[in-house]
């Protein structure tokens, strides 16, 4: 047995070095083989592509499945561990809601028997219409849209257009069922505001620019970034107590207001029919017989 094991290695070894020798120019011949076969015999070798992918497909198909496994159940831990946080933010910001919407009715109430014992007189109400600007005119030198409500949907001119977020501007032009609406930031446009925390009247002053000015304060007015401006309501043309921004920069006796309004995504508009009897057309129509005559 020994003997017939040193003799058949004493014959492999001059097949290893011939092997080794010439390696390289049989690799290059079988490569050279490959291409001119696959040209040669097109249908040959797809038929033998497609017989290895059909033999290895279910190979790799188990080996991917664990993988597959693994990936789904990382993303679904991360899933839970995001939805654990969210629940956590929802329920501290539910508890501060909460706090807000009874504080809000604490001062409701409080406000609703001040009012009655001073015997002030009622605020008149206010209704709205709901349109969609159709049209986005600002340019360097004017800044207005055109919304799709009109004089048939009780849109007149000179009344006030607000969004979820704030002033918007003031109803210019009313058609049919169309209407054009003044930016605040048109150079054009003027509202009467007040300080929020110190009540200090202004008119806020459009020049085309993003961040309108502040005009007309008293001299004594202490203004400082951050604090909130509303409408006043004077004039009774525009409800009194709607947002309309913060101041942004004091300098130089300039005050800068940064509206609430996005103006990128102005797309859904309101505008309000505040009837204060005596100030606009149409309140005329809303007074007892004979009374504005």
């Amino acid at each position: 047995m020994r003997i017939q094991t040193s003799q058949v290695r004493r014959l492999a070894i001059p097949v290893k070095v011939w092997f080794q020798r010439f390696a390289f120019g049989l690799l290059l011949a079988a490569a050279a083989a490959l291409m001119v076969l696959g040209r040669a015999e097109t249908a040959f070798v797809e038929h033998i592509k497609t017989g290895i992918s059909d033999v290895v497909a279910p190979v790799l198909d188990v080996i991917s499945r664990p993988v597959a496994s693994v990936t789904e159940l990382v993303d679904h831990t991360r899933v839970l561990l995001d939805l654990a946080s969210e629940n956590a933010r929802l329920r501290e910001e539910n508890a501060r809601l909460w706090h807000w919407q009874q504080t809000a009715r604490n001062l409701r109430e409080q406000n609703h028997a001040l009012r009655g014992m001073l015997n002030l007189v009622a605020e008149p109400r206010t209704s709205f219409v709901t349109a969609r600007v159709i049209t986005d005119s600002r340019t360097a030198f004017v800044r207005t849209v055109l919304v799709n409500a009109g004089s048939s949907d009780q849109v007149q001119q000179g009344q006030a257009v607000i969004n979820g977020d704030g002033v918007v501007g003031r109803v210019v032009e009313s058609g049919d069922r169309n209407a054009r609406v003044l930016l605040m930031t048109d150079l054009n446009s003027r509202i009467p505001v007040i300080v929020e925390s110190t009540r200090d009247p202004a008119i806020l002053a459009g020049d085309n620019s993003d961040r309108p000015t502040l005009r007309y304060l008293p001299m004594n007015a202490t203004i400082a970034p951050g604090d909130r401006i509303v409408t006043s309501g004077q004039g009774g043309m525009i409800p009194p107590g709607l947002p309309v921004g913060i101041v942004a920069e004091v300098a130089d006796g300039v005050v800068r207001v940064q509206p609430f309004v996005r103006w990128h995504r102005l797309e859904y508009v309101r505008v309000l029919n505040f009837v204060l009897p005596g100030v606009l057309p149409e309140t005329r129509l809303a007074a007892p017989e004979g009374a504005l005559r």
